[in-house]
């Protein structure tokens, strides 16, 4: 079925089901097409919230979606607009992201690697040949077609994707996700299709060992690391890689974009087209279980940062710098973060939505402003929420030292994630894991009295719909023998507002 555009309704053509996921101005849905019964994703746009900077990046995404038809790219099959609402129907992919697949692998090794960053190149390769430069390539971004052993990787999101003429190098902006960013880009030259490659170099040298080539606490030190190209291959973990697949990502991880090796000659590379003679079949344990402590750092930003989708006027500098326990979030490299220098105007108007991403201006000072004229007013009203946001965690916290499950699953989302120590440093969703602690408490049990103080609560504001409140926890109870008890945590909690509903969606507490 060709991707084109319908004069028709898109009820008349499609049945609607259930929501798959949401943006600041769209909605995912599962949709059936009626006269073949086949099942696909529909991306609904509120067209009434765009300004016409956004209508032109719409436009720009469908029209080079329409021009890719490959195996390993999530396709457009249709794309009709109607007054309010512009619909985008796509493959409907089931299979989740290919890291997490990873991870529930039973084996997994360099040959397999090889194969899931061939799937990557063949898709690369065909958007190059066909003049699209994605420039977001990210773990994120990299499905399933389903659950099926073996199942096809399919390249999503073209939100960021641009038209270029043959090898044209240009400057076309600022874009991408910080760790995922070439050293032309943020040194601000012109660029062009390599721009993809380096990010496939970072991709494949995570595949290989579960963490990224550049890593550092401070984003600027972040892109001093890209810009000089500066990475290794540390002992013990890269002893038992071949020099091959190395060969290959120092060819992809080449500074200079006019050395970089293309998509074309890096799928005729030896470890890549020879891969049953010159790649590994050792499985890898050591990089699966780096890999789920890379997985869940990015779940974590996506927690926290699905909440800003809304957002006008947010300062990602603001946001969670250090996690409950004390220790850094990886800030630039984790981040799912999808920054485009000219999607933000001064008046903090017309973030594109990106539906799995946030858009900010510059990465070296990354926010929104809201204008002087705006802000006396403004300050008032968030001080009101900022108070609101206390009230409501101070509601959570009575509820759990209540023992009331009921009260506590008012104020939560049911997919609430969390990072507790007791779930052993894993990301947990849903209520399944919060109720048997409710059920079987025995701080609740064994005490005769427990009272709770707030310290230090800070509240930062994403917008009118979001907010995150990070604090210290004391917490005071004396126990049935009578001696008095103190316990001290560090929390952060993000609430969501929901048809005028406050609602916990996610939270991270420290160990004691």
């Amino acid at each position: 079925m060709a991707a084109q555009a319908a004069c028709t309704r898109f009820s008349d053509n499609y049945e609607i089901k259930e929501e798959l996921g949401k943006g600041a101005f769209s909605v995912v849905k599962r949709c059936v097409q009626k006269s073949t019964s086949l099942e696909f994703a529909a991306k609904i746009i509120n067209t009434k919230k765009l300004t016409s900077r956004d209508f032109q990046k719409l436009e720009r995404e469908a029209r080079i979606c329409r021009k890719l038809q490959h195996p390993n790219i999530v396709r457009l099959h249709d794309s009709i607009q109607e007054e309010n609402y512009h619909y985008l129907v796509f493959d409907l992919v089931t299979g989740g992201e290919l890291f997490e697949d990873i991870v529930a692998r039973e084996f997994y090794s360099e040959a397999d690697a090889s194969h899931c960053i061939q799937q990557i190149l063949e898709s690369v390769h065909h958007c190059h040949s066909n003049g699209v430069v994605h420039r977001d390539l990210k773990p994120e971004n990299l499905l399933l077609a389903s659950k099926v052993k073996g199942a096809a990787v399919k390249l999503a999101d073209f939100g960021l994707a641009i038209e270029v003429q043959g090898d044209q190098q240009a400057w076309f902006g600022f874009a991408g996700t910080p760790g995922y960013l070439s050293p032309e880009v943020l040194k601000k030259e012109p660029y062009g299709k390599a721009v993809d490659i380096w990010a496939c170099g970072v991709i494949l040298y995570i595949l290989l060992v579960g963490y990224p080539p550049f890593w550092d606490e401070d984003q600027h030190r972040l892109y001093a690391q890209i810009k000089a190209g500066t990475y290794d291959y540390p002992s013990p973990e890269w002893d038992t890689v071949t020099p091959e697949a190395k060969n290959l990502i120092n060819q992809m991880l080449t500074v200079n974009p006019y050395k970089r090796i293309t998509a074309s000659d890096a799928l005729k590379h030896p470890w890549i087209c020879q891969r049953e003679r010159v790649a590994s079949v050792v499985h890898r344990q050591e990089t699966v279980d780096c890999l789920k402590k890379f997985n869940a750092r990015r779940k974590l930003k996506g927690a926290i940062l699905t909440t800003m989708l809304a957002t006008r006027n947010f300062s990602s500098k603001s946001m969670i710098a250090k996690k409950g326990d004390g220790s850094q979030v990886k800030e630039s490299t984790d981040s799912s973060t999808t920054i485009e220098d000219d999607d933000v105007c001064k008046e903090g108007k017309g973030v594109v939505d990106r539906s799995s991403t946030v858009i900010a201006k510059d990465p070296e000072d990354i926010r929104i402003v809201c204008p002087p004229s705006k802000q006396c007013s403004t300050n008032s009203q968030n001080s009101a929420r900022r108070q609101e946001i206390i009230k409501m965690t101070e509601n959570v916290i009575e509820a759990i030292n209540n023992g009331d499950f009921d009260a506590y699953t008012k104020l939560v989302d049911p997919h609430l994630t969390a990072f507790e120590p007791e779930a052993l440093g894993n990301l947990v969703e849903g209520m399944d894991f919060h109720k048997f602690y409710f059920e079987n408490s025995v701080l609740g049990k064994n005490c005769k009295a427990i009272n709770t103080t707030i310290l230090n609560p800070h509240v930062h504001l994403l917008g009118d719909d979001a907010a995150c409140i990070a604090y210290v926890r004391l917490t005071q109870y004396i126990d049935k023998q009578g001696q008095a008890h103190t316990e001290q945590r560090e929390e952060t909690r993000v609430w969501h507002k929901r048809d005028s509903k406050w609602q916990l969606v996610h939270l991270h507490r420290s160990a004691k």
